[in-house]
């Protein structure tokens, strides 16, 4: 591939709901650019972008896939990202190295959850937004109802480009708007038709017409003159307007044919803007230009191969990047020496001479380098973190097999590496270890991965909940310990007032007088409460506000010692706490769901039926109301996927630990049980 400068390179991702097309549409692409020879099927695992062997096998797009093809004079990086919710982390990535986007939109299921979370996220971090309507040869599509829907949305931003030529509920061909011709199409090839005589089309081409006018001052006039653009202003105008933000070009097609594809490829790698028109954010958040300066890049994605090494995506901020330059890490502050620069074919790389300013590549065997560092020649330039999402659904993780626990330790953490949306961690109290991720199609991905990466086996199970146990009333007892096995015997004697307590950790105190129990046993009577606090009366969960005072006791100068002492005491712990009341406590989460709000009492509903309750609501962006509560956290084990079957996908939500709450008696009862048998 040869060296294109900054302003012939188009980043462009492609971006929509999972099953809308993005992943033929690629395909389309690359083959009207010349760079594979037929598209691809997504039933039959061959489309160019999933290469991945998860993909290949679940026959869905699960990570981000980079191709850099060459079409005329211009340099394109086509960027797919997944688009089901389960693998938004990589629509994140795409966005971090794309320029522009192209949502795509089935013909038939329309203006979807995804589609608009794809819009919004894209105009929320500045990027010029496309779309384009596909899938138009399935039955019940229908490209008009689509643009109403958009245009109802998004109001007069929406600008059709293309659109189908239809006669008896068929579509015969495709029009552009710009130069106002029909055509036919067989794939990438096209032949004109007769343009039809349609109120419909008309009326899409005055919204074209008027967008474009109002991006330039002489085009108004010339627009209300009644005078006709040239092709050469109408693309200026669409681009100016795409690159505002006032104009987003709509255009119509089939994925899997090609059908009307070239028309759009050609009019976006003219008005979409070029690597050199756009800008990164800085950690500080000003905007600073693509372009000259010293040898910057962003790490945008990571694949880690246990038998390849780590594969580095990265997009270049400044300067340009060659083969054994010394790079700092923002981050670290630690120098990492580039091997050799490629440029990436989707699942292969082509090695490159250098990657310049606004172009994407890929370097190997970065050592302690993570998706979303910035490397440069001084360590000083930093782009602003890429913002991923949250894990929502945990699960533990047991190995199938003894003596994996070391594999499944270093695989998660390569795993962890390759996407910012996994967590794991090991619960120290549950002594279980919890993966956290997007979704159950994530963690079925994750633990297949797992497997046939580094050959670990995993069972999954829910978690266990870190119960605790605490007293409501106060009681004094005695703790008696006394044995003679001839020789010296063993004499321990105490009494303690056990009440209830406000910390954490078990409070000892002693209020002893006359030498009852002598000072050096105190640490002893301690020791024994304290680890008698690790394990509760109900059902061994640990216990919390308790206060213990060692008020009396007694000592024989011979047979006493610390370990009598410590003895006694759990005598009287064993025997005082069942005495004390005690009762069961659970975590409880504090939990803030955005939701749209004709889907607030269905939430409210869900929070309710977990014995949750509501704490509050406020207002929030977009529409979306936020609604702030409070559940146990042994409810919360399905809330994700609740989540996104009430809403169809539309509802965000954060949760925390907030406290304990005593645990109501017919569930602590089971519970207790459960833990006993």
């Amino acid at each position: 591939m040869k060296q294109y400068t900054a302003d012939k390179i188009k980043n462009i991702a492609l971006l929509g709901h999972g099953g809308s097309g993005k992943t033929t549409l690629a395909d389309a692409i690359l083959y009207y650019s010349g760079s594979i020879e037929r598209i691809g099927k997504i039933a039959d695992s061959t489309t160019t972008m999933d290469f991945d062997a998860e993909e290949k096998k679940r026959k869905v797009s699960v990570s981000t896939s980079v191709y850099a093809t060459e079409i005329g004079d211009k340099k394109l990086n086509l960027i797919d990202a997944p688009g089901l919710f389960d693998f938004a982390g990589g629509a994140c990535e795409a966005l971090a190295a794309a320029d522009s986007v192209i949502i795509t939109i089935s013909g038939k299921s329309g203006l979807t959850v995804g589609a608009r979370q794809s819009f919004e996220k894209a105009k929320e971090l500045g990027k010029s937004i496309a779309i384009f309507v596909g899938k138009l040869d399935s039955t019940h599509a229908h490209f008009y109802r689509v643009i109403s829907a958009l245009a109802g949305k998004y109001g007069a931003v929406i600008c059709p480009v293309v659109v189908p030529y239809i006669e008896n509920d068929e579509v015969k061909g495709y029009i552009d708007l710009i130069e106002n011709k029909a055509y036919a199409f067989e794939g990438i090839n096209k032949k004109e038709l007769r343009m039809p005589v349609s109120t419909e089309i008309d009326n899409m081409r005055s919204m074209l017409l008027e967008a474009i006018a109002t991006t330039d001052e002489a085009l108004m006039e010339k627009y209300f003159a009644g005078e006709e653009f040239t092709k050469e202003e109408m693309l200026s105008g669409l681009a100016a307007g795409v690159k505002s933000g006032d104009i987003c070009p709509v255009y119509a097609g089939v994925q899997q044919t090609g059908d009307a594809v070239p028309i759009m490829v050609d009019s976006l790698l003219e008005i979409m803007p070029s690597a050199n028109d756009c800008s990164y954010k800085n950690a500080d958040g000003d905007e600073v230009a693509i372009g000259d300066g010293e040898a910057a890049l962003l790490i945008f994605k990571t694949i880690a191969d246990p038998f390849v090494g780590k594969l580095s995506y990265f997009k270049v901020l400044s300067g340009s990047i060659k083969g054994d330059m010394k790079l700092k890490n923002n981050r670290t502050g630690d120098e990492e020496r580039i091997s050799k620069v490629m440029y990436l074919k989707a699942g292969k790389q082509e090695d490159a001479s250098e990657i310049v300013a606004g172009d994407i590549g890929s370097v190997s065997k970065l050592g302690s380098v993570l998706t979303g560092d910035t490397l440069s020649a001084s360590g000083k330039v930093s782009a602003g973190a890429i913002d991923f999402p949250a894990p929502t659904l945990s699960t533990a993780v047991y190995p199938k097999a003894k003596g994996d626990e070391e594999k499944i330790s270093s695989g998660f953490a390569r795993l962890m590496e390759e996407d910012p949306t996994i967590f794991v961690k090991m619960n120290n109290e549950t002594h279980e270890q919890i993966l956290s991720a997007l979704g159950e199609q994530h963690i079925d991905v994750i633990v297949s991965k797992l497997k046939a990466k580094f050959g670990a086996d995993v069972e999954l199970k829910a978690p266990k909940i870190a119960y605790r146990e605490t007293i409501r009333k106060s009681v004094k007892v005695q703790g008696r310990h006394k044995k003679q096995s001839g020789g010296h015997g063993q004499f321990g004697d105490v009494w303690i007032e056990f009440e209830p307590g406000f910390e954490d950790e078990l409070v000892f105190e002693e209020k002893v007088f006359g030498g009852a129990v002598p000072k050096n046993f105190f640490p002893a009577v301690e020791k024994g409460l304290r680890e008698s606090a690790l394990k509760g009366v109900l059902a061994g969960y640990p216990m919390v506000g308790v206060k213990a005072t060692l008020v009396d006791g007694s000592y024989h100068p011979v047979d006493s010692s610390e370990m009598a002492f410590k003895t006694a005491a759990s005598i009287a712990f064993r025997d005082g706490i069942p005495q004390a009341a005690p009762v069961l406590l659970e975590p409880i989460q504090t939990i803030k769901v955005l939701v749209p709000d004709e889907m607030l009492g269905d939430v409210i509903g869900d929070i309710n039926k977990r014995r949750g309750k509501i704490i509050g609501m406020n207002p929030a962006e977009n529409k979306l109301q936020e609604i702030i509560g409070e559940v146990p956290e042994s409810e919360m084990s399905d809330f994700s996927t609740a989540m996104r079957s009430i809403t169809q996908g539309t509802a965000t939500f954060t949760s925390e630990f907030a406290r304990y709450e005593e645990v109501p008696s017919n569930i602590a009862s089971k519970i207790i049980e459960a833990a006993n048998q």
